[in-house]
């Protein structure tokens, strides 16, 4: 799996870094990284649930 954050989209709330802080951190400046766009498929349950609280639906995963 690929993560994908649309930045035009995102609002940099950390909601995603709480339940995912091994594939997201939001830096100093308040921008969102993708720390490991492709994480570990054990942690495919932390980025489904992230998909899912995200306010607006900025991210997304596209299977390989």
């Amino acid at each position: 799996m690929r993560v994908v954050v649309d930045l035009r989209r995102c609002e940099s709330n950390a909601l995603c870094m709480g339940i995912a802080p091994e594939v997201f951190e939001l830096d100093d400046d308040d921008v969102l990284h993708i720390l490991d766009g492709t994480p570990d498929e054990s942690l495919r349950p932390q980025v489904l649930e992230a998909i899912r609280n995200c306010p607006k639906q900025a991210i997304s995963v596209e299977e390989d």
